[in-house]
């Protein structure tokens, strides 16, 4: 079964997410933890952590179907020690929080070289990042986010996603999530069944779909193999609907967070009703 919802609001607490997923008709959600654009933040309290698990049980979101997403500010393969150090002691609290809400997965992107430093030397570095994340937590999954490849960020090629996790320790705790928008700006094609088949297919090859964690659902401004980072509403943009059609007829995609960054959140409601129904089409 398909699982869709939309990275809802957590403005006057974490425990207000599951209430604002629920509303939306939303089978699945991320959040932010925190501010995603500032370094610290307050420690969450008993009470918001109580009130979360309860809002999350009352309104049925399971763990494995909840896709938290990291701060902005973070770099986990900077070139610099003192970004580097301020970065992953910023990630591992972000961990922590989510093991403190009980939550089992964390999403982030990779990181960036900045152009001070080598493609392998911030792999590897992200790599070493991810180590020492999974040994500050006891089950939370690093879950790696493809880019679009934009400026200097790392991650926007399957072979770049696979070559970081081949230097994680603990496989069984790291994971991949794919934003569609990043896909197709990065050059990997979804618009026809021959081309989301090939994409997938190489996707399988490279990383594998036993990794798969989680979609990011955003249709894309900017063209194919753009490499510019901007999402559009459902069948809006470049890629088209077809893509997501395919997507919901894959059984390969079931049972794991889809997850609407379409830039108008009023129509969220409305996009996950249409994607339910492109199932239906299928029976």
């Amino acid at each position: 079964m398909k699982r869709i919802g939309a990275h809802v609001s957590a403005a006057g607490g974490v425990e207000n997410a599951p209430i604002n997923a629920h509303a939306i008709g939303a089978q699945a959600f991320a959040l932010f933890t925190k501010n995603q654009r500032q370094w610290q933040a307050k420690p969450l309290t008993e009470k918001s952590i109580h009130v979360f698990k309860e809002n999350c049980e009352k309104f049925n979101y399971p763990p494995h179907l909840i896709l938290p997403h990291d701060s902005y500010l973070i770099n986990l393969g900077h070139p610099e020690k003192e970004g580097l150090q301020k970065s992953r002691q910023a990630f591992f609290d972000e961990m922590q929080r989510c093991e403190q809400l009980g939550l089992v997965q964390l999403n982030f992107h990779p990181g960036s070289h900045l152009n001070k430093t080598t493609l392998e030397k911030c792999m590897d570095t992200i790599a070493e990042s991810i180590n020492m994340a999974l040994d500050e937590t006891s089950h939370v999954t690093a879950v790696i986010e493809n880019t679009a490849g934009q400026g200097s960020a790392i991650g926007f090629r399957f072979d770049q996603i696979a070559y970081i996790i081949e230097r994680v320790k603990d496989k069984g705790r790291v994971g991949v999530c794919l934003d569609f928008c990043h896909l197709f700006a990065a050059g990997y094609d979804l618009r026809t069944a021959e081309a989301f088949g090939a994409t997938f297919s190489e996707f399988e090859r490279v990383v594998g779909f036993r990794f798969l964690r989680g979609i990011h659902l955003n249709d894309s401004k900017r063209d194919l193999a753009s490499r510019v980072d901007r999402h559009e509403s459902i069948g809006n943009g470049r890629i088209g609907m077809d893509a997501f059609r395919f997507l919901m007829q894959d059984n390969r995609f079931d049972e794991i967070p889809l997850i609407l960054e379409t830039p108008h959140s009023e129509r969220w409601a409305d996009e996950i009703k249409m994607l339910y129904g492109f199932v239906k089409d299928e029976e």
